[in-house]
């Protein structure tokens, strides 16, 4: 129980995907404008990231692997990916219609998010057997989860604040990133 906590607090905050990789800052600049949008990413994201590693590790594991063909990882993890993502699609459509179209062309670029798929080829990398695989996932879908609320929040507190004309918009935005990449920064010695 205790290397599956190490491995899930390191992937949530110490190797945070989007403040200490940063991979994914497509949707995490601009799925950030307001706490409910970024909400409605992450666990979009989360249930992705999950739900592609469970498939991904199995089909490496058993048959990838055996049979010599990991040079085709990467082509067949992208497309079961795109599949995972068109069904998050068609069931966001159905059931919050709202957050589907608030998410907009960002929905569609969750299958393009390298996010999810630098955690299928990690968890393959790392050598880890199938739970250890889906506690990285879920580490890495509540990291990605945590930074995109952070982001969101400091979204709203920079609207209201003074910034400078030069760095408003954009930058503001990457100076902010970075001031939060460092905090993230400070958990590396966390775990050893």
């Amino acid at each position: 129980m205790n290397d599956l906590l190490k491995i899930f607090l390191s992937a949530m905050l110490i190797d945070n995907v989007v403040l200490i990789q940063f991979i994914a800052l497509c949707p995490f600049i601009g799925m950030t404008t307001d706490t409910g949008k970024a909400m409605g990413m992450g666990i979009a994201v989360a249930f992705v990231i999950v739900l592609a590693t469970a498939v991904t590790w199995p089909l490496y594991t058993f048959v990838l692997g055996p049979n010599g063909l990991g040079f085709l990882e990467t082509l067949l993890f992208i497309l079961v990916i795109a599949g995972l993502v068109q069904l998050v699609e068609f069931y966001l459509k159905k059931s919050a219609p709202a957050l589907y179209s608030a998410m907009g062309v960002y929905l569609a670029l969750i299958t393009t998010n390298c996010a999810i798929l630098a955690v299928t080829l990690n968890s393959i990398s790392k050598q880890y057997d199938f739970v250890e695989s889906l506690v990285y996932a879920v580490g890495t879908a509540a990291g990605f989860l945590l930074a995109m609320v952070l982001m969101a929040g400091v979204r709203q507190r920079v609207r209201t604040a003074p910034v400078p004309d030069f760095v408003k918009g954009t930058p503001i935005l990457f100076v902010a990133t970075g001031l939060i990449s460092l905090a993230f920064g400070g958990f590396a010695g966390l775990i050893k």
